[in-house]
Formats: structure tokens, sequence, C-alpha cells
């Protein structure tokens, strides 16, 4: 049970820390998809291992609580997709109005855009490992 509640964490390992990580996903994206809610930017990663960052802005979404459960859902969705993602640098912004949706639609949505950005990584070529063990949402 112990080891379970290790590997289900989100280490640093598996962050994008510093503002440089940032700022090389925001100026050279590879690969974008978005909704209305959600904005996903991806490079590839030289360490193969996949890496989050989150941008919520207290201008798109005003409460602190509304904040920090839009991160524990996009966190969520991640640590679930994460080895199918190995290999890329992601960002995922949240825009105006994703906190007055329920959490089963957002996830429906982050899903999807997993979804077509893995399809659009796979057809360049850029997500080689996970894709035999993929998970269901």
């Amino acid at each position: 049970m112990q080891q379970q509640a290790a590997t289900s964490g989100f280490p640093r390992t598996s962050r994008l820390l510093r503002a440089k990580d940032y700022r090389a996903v925001f100026s050279n994206a590879r690969h974008k998809v978005s909704c209305r809610f959600f904005l996903v930017l991806a490079i590839p990663d030289e360490s193969g291992a996949a890496r989050l960052g989150l941008v919520v802005s207290r201008k798109n979404v005003p409460g602190a609580v509304q904040r920090n459960r839009l991160k524990r859902l996009i966190r969520e969705n991640f640590r679930r997709r994460q080895t199918q993602l190995c290999g890329a640098s992601l960002v995922v912004l949240a825009r105006k109005d994703a906190h007055r949706q329920p959490n089963s639609a957002l996830n429906g949505k982050l899903n999807k855009l997993l979804d077509d950005l893995l399809g659009k990584m796979r057809s360049t070529g850029a997500a080689e490992c996970g894709t035999a063990s993929r998970e269901s949402p």
C-alpha cells in the first residue's frame, strides 16, 4: 500500500520547475491542442520523462479554491497518462470559465485533448514509448 502511494504522486522530475522550462515550451511548442477551457502546448523533452507545467491565472480563475481544484484535476489526468506522454514537456493553460464546469466535464475535455495530443505526437514520431501499455481513461 505504501509503495503505491509513492508511485502515484507528482514528483519534481515530473514538473516544469524553472521559468526557462516554461519559456522553452511557449516559444518552441511543436504540438498545440485546445478547447474552450484549456490550451495544451508540448515539445519533445531530451530527458525522456514526461513533465507538466500548469498555468492557472487569477485573472481567468478568480478563486483560490477553484484554481487549486483545476490544478489537482489537471495533475491527476497527467499522472494517469504519464507513461504515454514520455519524452514530452507539456504546459496546460486554464482558460476563462473553466472553473464554472463540473469535474466530469473537465475530465472529459482533458482526456480528449490528451488523446488529440498523443495522435499529433505519434504522427510526427515524437511519442514512441508507452504506446503498448495504453490505459483507459
